[in-house]
């Protein structure tokens, strides 16, 4: 019996271990597949900053024919967006900007009297002077032209005309470019006219737009850069009687103010105005300037020239 059962226990082992060689082997758990992510938006990169300068303000004494005539309202809001300098702009006769300069009120210089200019260096109260553009002097006076200098070949003779006629003149009598210029042209003449204060000779003491429209209210003569007569010609009475002689250039530099002199003035700001009004892309946004309104150059780039060129 005993053996019976242990046949019996065998025979059920084995085929229990039969049984679970025939059985499929389990499938693994399927690995979990991770959520397909949804792709984020990748921001759009921030415009480089302009790095703020040490000192971002910065002081330009310029003429008023530069303000006047609208180039300053094209190139400073150019300068600052391109730089990251605050520009005071102190728009005066050259005398009063060259002043500024040599009291260390300002830090840049755009002015345009080239005489008064040197002595400005030859003292030593400019650091660096560069040719930026120029363009030219006119004679206007009323369309009657009652001393008939219109057509005029030569600038000195107009106003020997003018002298001669006793022609109401406004001058500008503030030591300005345009008044430099007046000045020596009536010296050129033999005349005084500032010294011996005839009754036809006006002396404004300002500006070259408001000399304009007191010479249009009085039926007068004056002398002006082109520029700002274009640039004002819609309300004036006055039309263009001589240009285009040689001695009527009127040539424009920027200089740093010296500091050496002044050391508190803002040398490096005065450095990147001078830079960068004399580079090439800028040199041709002062070329183009005015061109689509008035069908005419108000300036000419002259960077790349000397003052020689000029005949300066």
């Amino acid at each position: 019996m005993k053996a019976r059962l242990s046949l019996l226990f065998g025979l059920l082992l084995i085929f229990t271990l039969a049984l679970s060689a025939c059985a499929p082997a389990a499938t693994p758990a399927p690995t979990a597949v991770p959520a397909t992510e949804v792709p984020t938006s990748v921001p759009t990169a921030a415009p480089t900053a302009i790095p703020a300068p040490a000192n971002p303000d910065l002081i330009l004494a310029t003429t008023t024919s530069t303000q006047d005539s609208g180039l300053l309202d094209v190139l400073i809001p150019l300068f600052e967006q391109q730089t990251g300098y605050k520009v005071k702009v102190v728009a005066v006769g050259t005398g009063a900007a060259l002043q500024m300069g040599q009291d260390g009120n300002a830090d840049v210089l755009l002015v345009h009297a080239p005489s008064s200019e040197k002595t400005y260096m030859d003292g030593g109260y400019g650091k660096d002077r560069l040719l930026v553009m120029h363009n030219d002097f006119i004679i206007v006076g009323p369309t009657s032209d009652p001393a008939g200098i219109k057509g005029t070949a030569s600038a000195v003779d107009a106003f020997k005309k003018l002298a001669a006629a006793s022609a109401p003149f406004v001058s500008r009598g503030d030591k300005s470019g345009t008044n430099t210029k007046e000045l020596a042209l009536w010296k050129s003449a033999a005349l005084d006219p500032a010294g011996q204060k005839p009754s036809w000779y006006i002396e404004s003491g300002t500006g070259m737009g408001a000399t304009l429209t007191i010479a249009s209210e009085k039926d007068a003569y004056t002398l002006t850069d082109r520029a700002t007569y274009l640039a004002n010609k819609a309300n004036l009475q006055l039309d263009i009687l001589v240009e285009k002689d040689t001695s009527l250039l009127n040539v424009y530099h920027v200089i740093t103010v010296n500091p050496d002199k002044w050391p508190k003035i803002n040398y490096q700001g005065a450095k990147a105005f001078a830079k960068w009004i004399t580079q090439s892309d800028i040199q041709d946004v002062i070329g183009k300037f005015g061109v689509d309104k008035y069908g005419q150059q108000l300036f000419i780039p002259d960077a790349t020239k000397t003052d020689a060129d000029l005949g300066l």
